[in-house]
């Protein structure tokens, strides 16, 4: 992807914020200021759901044996835990 250059003042805290926080993650200020605009604009909310989907797919059987009805939601809601699981 091409990279454009954007210039943007902040106060020395912010600045100094952002300088600590890119460097206790091992990326750069640069890199850090743009996870923060991808997390901003949805594109982490929507990885996130979609990994959590293809998680309940992988794991379907073993939720609709451990809930029944209910996890598909056809249950009435008066179906108790099953005995000796919490």
């Amino acid at each position: 992807m091409a990279k454009t250059q954007l210039n943007v003042r902040v106060d020395e805290g912010t600045a100094a914020a952002a300088r600590e926080r890119a460097l206790s993650r091992g990326i750069s200020v640069n890199r850090y200021i743009e996870e923060l605009v991808r997390q901003d604009t949805g594109e982490v909310g929507h990885t996130f759901v979609q990994a959590a989907a293809d998680f309940m797919k992988q794991y379907e059987s073993v939720f609709a044996e451990e809930f029944g009805a209910e996890a598909e939601g056809r249950g009435t809601g008066t179906q108790g835990p099953r005995e000796g699981r919490h």
